[in-house]
């Protein structure tokens, strides 16, 4: 069966620092629980025989990290591809700004609009017509080019959130699930009769 495996990089601060919102202008690595977060996808993709034919990610270091790791904790050589539509969303004025700064901008309700219903807040650099075309494209070049294959891609939450469009049914899922998806999670979509369904979201391994 075919599936779309998508992982949200590990943590890119210590639990001591205060967490920044950082995009595609900012390329951090991942710092020690995030390495672990890593090796847990990694753990549990090998003992449920998810192995992955193909991997992508964005070209930001924390996801290129994130599925290195994940590749040692299979033990199998996995080609890994970087490509720039999977890069984190830039945040404009509020990048690099804790979310304290962030919501002083903006106001807690467009943080809300954004984590709810995928609504850019103002001054953000992202156009969500592109992120949606790119997830089209991409499952359907899945389709087309590894059909009955697993397909692993390593981004950021920005990008991940609107995967769930491959469905055609975006407005249905967001009402029933959070698109907000956590660091060091996975998300499983998969083909079933010619149609892309969600299989599981925002699991995180323990």
């Amino acid at each position: 069966m075919t599936k779309l495996i998508i992982v949200r990089h590990g943590n890119t601060f210590a639990p001591y620092e205060t967490p920044l919102r950082v995009g595609a202008r900012t390329d951090i690595p991942l710092v020690d629980s995030g390495k672990q977060q890593a090796k847990k996808v990694g753990e549990w993709l090998k003992q449920n025989h998810l192995i992955p034919d193909k991997i992508y990610t964005s070209e930001l270091q924390r996801t290129f990290q994130t599925a290195e790791l994940i590749v040692n904790e299979l033990n199998t050589d996995i080609p890994i591809i970087k490509d720039p539509k999977f890069n984190e969303i830039d945040y404009g004025p509020d990048e690099g700004k804790s979310d304290a700064e962030v919501i002083n901008r903006i106001g807690e309700a467009a943080i809300k609009m954004w984590d709810e219903n995928a609504i850019v807040p103002h001054g953000w650099q992202v156009d969500p017509k592109i992120i949606i075309q790119n997830w089209l494209v991409f499952g359907k070049f899945i389709e087309e080019k590894h059909k009955d294959q697993i397909i692993l891609v390593v981004t950021s939450n920005g990008i991940a959130r609107f995967a769930p469009y491959l469905t055609g049914q975006f407005e249905p899922f967001k009402a029933q699930h959070s698109i907000k998806i956590s660091t060091g999670a996975l998300c499983i979509l998969e083909i079933i009769n010619n149609n892309w369904q969600v299989e599981r979201w925002n699991f995180r391994p323990t």
